[in-house]
């Protein structure tokens, strides 16, 4: 079975969507599409995967995404406890690679924008300034229609080509061998990592998830997501840990014991190695107040796998 692909249809007269995504949380299959994939995060907090890229977003995350790259977007456990009080919004733009006609990116003038195309294969979060200018103006397009509304759009790329504020985010690891496994096994053993990764899990849970053997499933894990499935959840964990650190004023032991470890000494110790410094120094080096909306950059992404180690 393979992995979910969406089609999305395009409005008769328009040229691409740009459409609100509201609710309790946000639906969250791993899935892929046809179509390039703008995506700002008006409200709510979670995991953010984007290929063999696993992060965490906030209020104002904002990420360009090309064609074909499996994504989701899973809210923390909260959302899902029908909390009144947590609502899940985004603003998405969508458009297919032609939707300015075949002649169009043949252009002298539009050759950086074809570079930008090429980027966002990876997917990438933009930040800083151009991300500010971007979610302006994404806030106002819904209501835009015309020549404003397609205006804006050459705008936002004529932003994302001038701009240095972005990370890439799938490695070129993944690209280059293709995209990982999309089959229903897939999907089960992400989903049921990402939201019991707080949580003791064994070989033996997750292997019970793919129905498969631990042996059998250790290779396979090994073989799609490039990194041994402890290596895989250690970085998950870790992930959450740089999220709880910069929001939150709880002792680290606490923020520990939340994110799955058992002991603080092996928190530390694994916290350094992805992330070369002690979980009190990133502390220190991030704004570990509460960030205001609308006026942070602070983007806490658990690193891929560096490309030299593909090799």
């Amino acid at each position: 079975m393979k992995a979910l692909q969406y089609h999305i249809p395009l409005e008769f007269n328009k040229s691409f969507n740009i459409c609100k995504e509201e609710g309790p949380f946000f639906p969250c299959p791993w899935h892929y599409h046809s179509e390039f994939e703008l995506v700002l995060i008006n409200k709510s907090t979670g995991v953010r995967q984007v290929g063999d890229h696993v992060g965490y977003f906030q209020e104002g995350d904002l990420v360009f995404m090309g064609p074909s790259i499996p994504h989701l977007w899973m809210n923390d456990p909260q959302y899902f406890k029908g909390m009144a009080n947590l609502r899940a919004d985004a603003t998405v733009i969508h458009f297919a690679e032609n939707f300015l006609g075949i002649d169009f990116f043949n252009l002298p003038e539009i050759e950086p924008i074809k570079n930008l195309l090429r980027l966002s294969k990876q997917g990438m979060v933009i930040t800083g300034n151009s991300r500010s200018k971007i979610a302006a103006l994404m806030e106002e397009m819904p209501n835009m229609s015309g020549i404003k509304r397609l205006t804006s759009m050459l705008t936002i790329f004529d932003i994302l080509c001038e701009s240095k504020e972005y990370e890439l985010l799938a490695s070129p690891g993944y690209l280059k061998n293709g995209l990982l496994d999309c089959s229903d096994k897939f999907r089960k053993v992400n989903t049921y990592i990402l939201r019991n990764f707080d949580h003791d899990i064994t070989l033996n849970d997750v292997a019970s998830v793919a129905n498969m053997a631990v042996s059998t499933f250790c290779n396979y894990f090994k073989e799609h997501y490039r990194v041994t499935f402890v290596e895989y959840l250690t970085k998950v964990r870790i992930g959450h840990a740089c999220k709880l650190l910069a929001e939150l004023e709880e002792n680290i032991v606490e923020i520990a014991y939340k994110c799955g470890f058992n002991n603080l000494a092996n928190f530390n110790r694994q916290f350094r190695k992805i992330k070369n410094m002690t979980p009190s120094e990133y502390r220190r080096t991030s704004n570990i107040n509460v960030p205001q909306v609308g006026n942070t950059e602070r983007w806490l992404v658990v690193s891929s796998i560096p490309p030299s180690q593909y090799a």
